[in-house]
């Protein structure tokens, strides 16, 4: 067990549970979380953007950043693009751009919110024009999957009404899906809609996609290649979303994450920070769930205003590898024995125990065997590269909202 004999209770932890070292460093190594574009740009909260030295100003210096994060940390090898935020002329050589520095690119992210045209909605709204305007839009994406070799069209969509009697609810209802089923006949071979839903904001009567039921219902009338995208921060208070994990792992309808963490609302937290435990049981759910979990993207959306955009994302990469380190390490089959027996709290104390087991001494031999620095928060601290980017792009420009997905 190399140097993590040294560590007893690591040591311990990996042996009680029938574990090989080996197998479970395998499976971290393979681990791989998306970084998003618009987390290496100036966005903030509703209210104001606070500007910050050498935030990323284009397509391409996002994707340099983006490589920089999964430098440091051996498992963020790709990077989500927001359209048009992230539009160039030349895909392929967006692409090729990519490649050299070390990534690829992941999901497309059409934006159809921002546009004063869709201030009643997009693929809801009651004006026909519109409709066919933000449906051309995901259309355009799908394209842009094609030219940059994406598999995920992610969507997210603010529509929704703020009084009762503004819109028909059942008139919403009908014209997301035609809208939907028009995109998703233009989907790259091999390529997967994922659906995101979110429980209010910036609509507040109603929104048209408010729970992951309703956006399940809606991938299940597409096809097998819709899917469900949960985003951590877009539920109501004290939302089990364990629970839901589980459930649509188990009808194979779970296609991917948006990682962040709240407090309140759609706070857009760096993951991991206010609710450790939550994202531990997430991927208590993922890892036991097997193959099923194969295909699921997990993938970063946050806001970082007031936090450094680089250590900001690298910090989220980091908790994530440390959730999925603690669910690996989970003694499953005493897990089973006690369920099987109705030990209610002697099942509840087998995550607990794995929870609190300290994985820092796995994860470095992890990263060292990947020619990481074992410790990429130290290293980033060490380095230059943010204090270059800086003089190089300067302060970049504050502003009002922030991305609000």
């Amino acid at each position: 067990m190399d140097h993590l004999s040294h560590y007893p209770a690591l040591a311990e932890r990996l042996t009680k549970a029938g574990l090989n070292v080996e197998d479970v460093k395998a499976k971290l190594k393979r681990q791989h979380i998306e970084t998003p574009s618009w987390g290496y740009g100036n966005s903030g909260t509703r209210f104001k953007v606070f500007a910050w030295p050498g935030a990323a100003r284009t397509a391409y210096e996002r994707i340099a950043d983006a490589a920089y994060i999964h430098q440091l940390s051996g498992i963020a090898p790709s990077v989500a693009l927001h359209i048009p935020w992230d539009k160039v002329d030349d895909w392929g050589a967006l692409k090729q751009y990519a490649a050299e520095q070390g990534v690829v690119i992941g999901a497309i992210n059409p934006n159809v919110f921002q546009d004063d045209q869709y201030k009643l909605g997009s693929v809801c709204s009651p004006f026909g024009a519109v409709r066919e305007e933000a449906i051309a839009h995901m259309v355009e994406c799908c394209d842009i999957m094609q030219k940059t070799g994406s598999g995920l069209l992610s969507l997210w969509f603010a529509d929704g009404t703020n009084y009762a009697g503004q819109d028909s609810i059942r008139g919403r209802k009908h014209r997301l899906e035609s809208g939907l089923a028009e995109v998703y006949k233009y989907l790259p071979a091999g390529g997967r809609m994922l659906i995101e839903y979110k429980f209010f904001e910036p609509a507040f009567y109603h929104t048209d996609l408010a729970d992951w039921g309703m956006a399940y219902a809606t991938a299940l009338k597409l096809g097998e290649r819709a899917q469900v995208l949960v985003d951590t921060g877009h539920h109501a208070q004290g939302t089990n979303i364990a629970h839901i994990v589980a459930f649509l792992l188990d009808e194979g309808r779970l296609g991917g994450f948006h990682f962040n963490a709240r407090r309140y609302a759609d706070d857009d937290l760096i993951v991991g920070t206010t609710n450790p435990f939550e994202l531990f049981e997430i991927f208590v759910e993922l890892v036991s769930a097997g193959s099923r979990a194969d295909n699921v993207a997990y993938m970063i959306d946050q806001s970082h205003n007031i936090e450094p955009k680089l250590e900001a994302m690298l910090l989220s990469v980091l908790n994530c590898q440390v959730a999925y380190a603690k669910a690996l390490i989970v003694d499953y089959r005493k897990l089973a024995d006690m369920q099987a027996a109705g030990d209610v709290l002697g099942a509840q104390q087998v995550l607990v125990d794995a929870y609190e087991t300290d994985v820092r001494p796995l994860l470095a031999q992890v990263r060292v065997e990947m020619g990481r620095d074992p410790d990429p928060l130290a290293a980033y601290r060490r380095d230059d590269y943010a204090a270059r980017v800086a003089s190089e792009r300067g302060a970049g420009v504050s502003g009002g909202s922030g991305y609000p997905g």
